[in-house]
């Protein structure tokens, strides 16, 4: 029988394990998802068998898909392996990554990606510049960061950006909280409340520099350094706090607090990994991009791909 499989068929079959359905894995894949049924299709009608149950949530594989799952997971790692293995003969990847963040709750999805990366570039120095950092790309200039997460892009910049991914923040409230029934919350709604923030500038901030500011609102203000001592002052009717929601995952499924959306259309976030122009030619930093994009979109909720 002449193979019609080919690499791309097994990481579509791996990302649509790993993304649960077919619009999740095409999103990741970056395709369409009509162009990923095809594909499937075309497998299936090669073997005369299904790959997939087609109305299983999330999705169930066939006999005949395990099988070309355990041919991938068997095949692509080698492959990704060997292909690292030559550029580090052709190029030679020695290096090192720091990290500079701006936000306080990245490091709830950065370090699982860190880790990931790690398994794959493990002669690549990977680490975290210290603290918060109020100018990461400063950082960068100064050669005191090689990568800076950010929020937001500055043309102005003489750097390239990278793109990782959006997501959803929501407000949170006390459970009897007066807000508490609300749908979503609106500018107005923070005007006779206090608004919990960690201690960064105002234009670090999404919920005043996207909401708040455009509405002409300056709530009362409490800062923390610390995300449970936010949530805690929330639980007891101290004030309302914004955050991603992976970040207040945990305490949302402990029933702590409630979340609320912000504005009828919600609130969304960006970040980008932004370095040198001369980094973004090294293979090491476009894995650590899409090794991160991948890592998050899976294991955080209401996060899409830029």
């Amino acid at each position: 029988m002449q193979s019609i499989l080919e690499l791309r068929h097994l990481k579509t079959l791996v990302a649509l394990r790993e993304a649960g359905n077919l619009l999740r894995a095409a999103t990741l894949l970056n395709v369409t998802q009509s162009a990923l049924s095809h594909q499937i299709k075309l497998l299936e009608d090669h073997y005369g068998t299904p790959l997939f149950e087609r109305k299983s949530v999330p999705v169930r594989f066939t006999p005949a898909g395990e099988r070309l799952l355990k041919a991938a997971n068997a095949v692509l790692p080698q492959v990704a392996g060997a292909e690292r293995d030559l550029v580090r003969l052709a190029q030679g990847v020695a290096g090192q990554l720091r990290i500079a963040v701006e936000c306080h709750t990245c490091f709830d999805w950065l370090m699982p990606a860190m880790d990931v990366f790690r398994s794959r570039w493990p002669e690549v120095e990977l680490d975290i510049v210290s603290g918060f950092q109020a100018d990461p790309v400063g950082l960068l200039y100064g050669h005191r960061a090689d990568i800076a997460i950010v929020s937001e892009v500055d043309t102005d910049e003489k750097v390239d950006y990278h793109a990782l991914f959006r997501f959803e923040i929501v407000a949170l409230v006390a459970k009897d909280h007066p807000l508490a029934a609300r749908e979503f919350l609106s500018a107005e709604d923070f005007a006779t409340d206090t608004l919990i923030t960690y201690p960064v500038p105002d234009d670090m901030l999404d919920v005043v520099r996207q909401v708040l500011k455009p509405a002409g609102v300056n709530p009362a203000r409490r800062t923390t350094e610390l995300t449970v001592a936010m949530l805690q002052l929330v639980a007891s009717r101290r004030g309302i706090a914004t955050l991603p929601v992976w970040a207040a995952q945990n305490y949302l499924n402990r029933d702590y607090v409630l979340a609320k959306r912000i504005t009828p259309a919600g609130l969304t976030g960006r970040l980008y990994a932004a370095c040198l122009p001369s980094l973004s030619a090294k293979p090491y930093l476009t894995d650590f991009v899409h090794t991160t994009r991948e890592s998050c979109y899976l294991n955080l909720r209401s996060v899409e791909l830029l």
